[in-house]
């Protein structure tokens, strides 16, 4: 392929349109969706954060909403136990309170501080929440919950959310959970800070994609944790990721697919175009573009087409006309060549028999008897009827060629017209004329003179390419209102090639350039200009019974004479 100067390879228009496209269009939409996929990441994120720092605040609402609805309770539970005088009826109130209080699990009464201790200590071991409330007498009431009915009134409104979620004591004892799972439990516990910050959610942690959220509190002293677990953070995030790009990606392949298409169309069309111009450069004038045509065929490029198929009709014109011309001039050529040779070779015979004969005949020093002077003038007089007849051929060629050909057609009579016809043939070479004509034959339609010119050179053509001591023949018939004349001799059989050009002008049996029998090559392109002038017609024929064969055929007499006649006549 070819190279600019500077060194750049020549780009095809569609490798040209891809570069274009991946510029315009990949390398923007890939960076579009890089940007949306940070943005949407950092949203997400954000989100996360937001949702952990929520749901800590929800859970931490939530043990207030308990503690504070079962501490007026517990209050009230140890009032009515101040008023019970006896050991038995408290014991006996505590059962009654415990079989009907909601997520009560158990209620104690322990004499002090230490032992309250060992009570919420084995209460946190066993994950179950504790309320405790100190009486008069210095002992403490202390209501024992049980573990899943605190877990389901913490995480009610949580049971669809897949965090983890972890209520610990002030030891970090466990108390409540949502989604526990003991191996993220431990790292999550690693995790969290010796020193918390006081009733405000915080993050911690190091993975940006899963915020963790804990929530110090005093009254209680509890713990949450939030945890967001790997789940969440790929549903949430990478699942979100995968979807941008997996979006982005369909619409660049969409996009691609689809001007892939119409630059394939498109592509085709213009290929027809490199086509049609390739043939007109290497002279197929006649090629014509077809395109695809559909509404996505652009304006420009059938606008283009029908213009260019309209300059290749016209160069295609201009070609035929072209040639047209090139053949006539070359005919023509041919014709100035032919004539020359025919002129040059035809009349230097004659001129040279008559200047010889003359200048016999103007000698002083010799004495010419009568019958030498009578054969020299006879001489001279046959070569110049020949040179008569020549040059009248040569002056009916353009009457011919050009349809100007008059004729004076009237009634005559065949035999007449052939009679005189033998008479002006020049020479027989022994050749007897044979006419087979009916004493009742009707006269035809001709011109007298010119009929006697067809058949004198058909007479004079029949002679001399027929083989020696043949006779001439000619038949006659009538066949409607034709009267048709055959004139025949013997000779080897003619091709049929050659036989359909001997009506051309300067075209003969014998070769050209060795002109073994003389003669213009003019006889029967006249003999058919004039049957033809004279409403006639003539055909040739060659074949193993008749050597040659020439058929005329004229109209009969007619009732009006119209004077004179043309071709159109």
């Amino acid at each position: 392929m070819k190279k600019y100067s500077y060194g750049l390879k020549k780009l095809k228009m569609i490798e040209q349109i891809a570069i274009v496209f991946f510029i315009a269009v990949v390398i923007p939409m890939s960076i579009s969706g890089f940007i949306i996929n940070n943005i949407n990441q950092q949203s997400v994120r954000h989100q996360l954060r937001e949702s952990a720092i929520l749901v800590a605040s929800m859970v931490s609402d939530e043990i207030d909403f308990f503690f504070k609805t079962n501490e007026s309770t517990l209050a009230q539970i140890a009032d009515t136990l101040e008023y019970l005088p006896s050991k038995k009826l408290k014991d006996k109130f505590i059962k009654d309170v415990a079989q009907r209080y909601p997520n009560c699990e158990d209620i104690v009464i322990v004499r002090n501080p230490l032992e309250l201790e060992k009570v919420t200590d084995d209460a946190h071991i066993n994950e179950k929440p504790i309320l405790s409330t100190q009486m008069k007498d210095g002992s403490f009431l202390v209501i024992i919950f049980n573990a899943n009915n605190w877990d389901n009134q913490l995480f009610k409104s949580l049971e669809n959310d897949t965090r983890q979620i972890y209520i610990m004591d002030k030891n970090n004892h466990l108390i409540s959970s949502h989604n526990f799972t003991p191996d993220v439990f431990k790292e999550t516990l690693d995790l969290l800070p010796d020193d918390k910050i006081e009733d405000a959610p915080v993050l911690f942690g190091d993975e940006k994609n899963r915020p963790n959220v804990y929530l110090y509190r005093k009254n209680p002293e509890l713990t949450i944790v939030v945890n967001t677990t790997e789940n969440i953070a790929k549903h949430a995030i990478i699942d979100n990721r995968v979807k941008i790009i997996l979006a982005v990606l369909t619409t660049i392949l969409a996009m691609m697919t689809l001007v892939g298409f119409y630059i394939y169309y498109l592509y085709i069309n213009i290929r027809q175009l490199f086509k049609a111009i390739i043939a007109i450069s290497k002279g197929n004038y006649q090629r014509q573009i077809r395109l695809l045509t559909t509404v996505f065929t652009p304006f420009e490029i059938v606008f283009l087409a029908n213009e260019f198929n309209n300059m290749a009709s016209e160069i295609h014109k201009s070609y035929l006309e072209l040639t047209r011309k090139n053949i006539e001039l070359k005919e023509l050529n041919e014709f100035r060549t032919n004539l020359i040779d025919t002129v040059s070779h035809e009349l230097r015979t004659p001129l040279t028999s008559i200047q010889g004969y003359t200048s016999r005949l103007m000698r002083q020093d010799i004495v010419i008897d009568e019958q030498t002077k009578q054969k020299s003038l006879r001489i001279i007089k046959e070569q110049s009827e020949r040179l008569k007849r020549l040059i009248e051929d040569l002056l009916t060629i353009p009457d011919i060629e050009c349809m100007r050909l008059r004729t004076e057609n009237t009634n005559i009579s065949l035999d007449k017209v052939l009679e005189q016809s033998e008479l002006l043939l020049r020479k027989r070479d022994g050749h007897a004329i044979v006419v087979n004509l009916a004493d009742d034959f009707p006269e035809i339609y001709a011109d007298k003179s010119r009929l006697e010119q067809v058949f004198v050179n058909l007479y004079e053509n029949a002679v001399k390419y027929a083989y020696p001591e043949t006779p001439i023949i000619v038949d006659t018939e009538v066949v409607g209102d034709k009267a048709v004349i055959r004139v025949k001799n013997s000779c080897d059989k003619i091709p049929k090639k050659k036989l359909d050009t001997l009506f051309e002008k300067f075209v003969r049996l014998d070769d050209n350039m060795t002109r073994t029998t003389r003669g213009s090559g003019l006889g029967l392109f006249i003999v058919k200009g004039l049957v033809e002038a004279m409403e006639g017609t003539i055909t040739l024929s060659s074949d193993d019974e008749v050597g040659f064969c020439a058929q005329i055929t004229l109209n009969l007499l007619r009732e009006n004479n119209y004077g004179l006649y043309g071709v159109g006549n």
